[in-house]
């Protein structure tokens, strides 16, 4: 310090209870703020060119480096990781086309098992109709049958009854035996 610059000192005590000693100078900085004083204004831009020459250096060989290597490895790392979402986009859309083809053939599976078994109960409907078409026809034709033999029957006992009723009648109203050859004649006649 200039000898002619005195110090003061100050004493101060704070709260809790501990003293500081400050010494402020008489005289401060002559001459204005240190950056703009002309005397050392060229011994600042020298240092200033060497602080920037060495702080480029090692922002080019050092930081910069480091931080294009990281931006590389975040453009690998994004481009591999849409590489492997274009993947998995690519197998996703060959699982649902492989589940849609699954389907479609489960669908077509189906429909041509119930056109099956449509079919199929078609047929045994048909065969049991036409099984019970064949017996009612026969019991048809049987009980014509026996409709006929009846009928003959009947018929036979008609002429035979037809004879006794109009020789009953003959005899009733004549008073004697009616020709037994002249009403079964007469009969047939009427019969016949």
């Amino acid at each position: 310090m200039p000898e002619n610059a005195q110090n003061e000192i100050v004493i101060g005590q704070d709260n809790l209870g501990l003293q500081s000693e400050v010494q402020i100078p008489e005289a401060g900085h002559e001459g204005g703020f240190p950056p703009f004083n002309t005397e050392t204004f060229e011994a600042q831009l020298v240092w200033l060119v060497i602080t920037f020459g060495i702080l480029y250096y090692l922002m080019s060989k050092v930081a910069l480096p480091r931080i294009a290597n990281v931006i590389e490895e975040r453009r690998d790392r994004i481009a591999d990781d849409l590489d492997q979402a274009g993947q998995f986009k690519a197998q996703t859309e060959e699982a649902i086309q492989s589940y849609e083809t699954a389907l479609a053939e489960a669908r077509a599976k189906a429909h041509a098992i119930a056109q099956e078994t449509r079919d199929r109960l078609s047929a045994e409907t048909d065969s049991h109709r036409e099984k019970l078409e064949n017996e009612l026809n026969k019991k048809i034709a049987d009980a014509e049958t026996r409709i006929a033999a009846t009928k003959e029957a009947a018929l036979a006992h008609v002429r035979g009854v037809a004879t006794d009723v109009a020789s009953s009648i003959v005899t009733q109203l004549l008073s004697e035996d009616a020709d037994t050859a002249a009403v079964e004649k007469a009969v047939d006649a009427k019969l016949g």
